[in-house]
């Protein structure tokens, strides 16, 4: 079921970056949006092995944004729903899977559900609907 899932979320990212090829000028940057939810056993705060792998995963974002040209945008958590919400933009779909891959983004995630969205922002609306015909 989850290789299912994983192969549509894929699938909704491809048809998102080729829309990208469409309209080249109007998305300047990837943007994805990626909700992480945790059953209460897996939480960081009552987890110690979940707990250490954030702490890892938060020490190497720095040096993976680097290596990857990634921007992490923002991260917020909704801790009484055991709830995620991270903004990543990345100047590629390679990019952002690569940065996805590190092992510690991976351990991460290893006890997570989680869902990404390729999203745009006002701007890059904005642009589309005028090119619209």
């Amino acid at each position: 079921m989850q290789e299912k899932s994983s192969l549509y979320q894929a699938s909704k990212v491809f048809y998102l970056v080729s829309l990208k090829e469409q309209f080249r000028e109007c998305i300047t940057m990837l943007t994805f949006l990626l909700i992480l939810r945790h059953t209460p056993e897996n939480c960081p705060m009552n987890n110690e092995k979940k707990r250490k792998a954030n702490l890892a995963y938060f020490a190497k974002m720095d040096a993976w944004s680097k290596k990857y040209k990634v921007k992490m945008v923002g991260v917020w958590s909704v801790p009484n729903e055991h709830l995620n919400f991270l903004v990543i933009e990345a100047p590629s779909l390679e990019a952002f899977q690569k940065f996805g891959m590190e092992p510690e983004a991976r351990a991460v995630t290893a006890t997570e559900t989680y869902e990404i969205k390729m999203v745009l922002n006002k701007e890059e609306i904005m642009k589309m609907l005028r090119q619209t015909k």
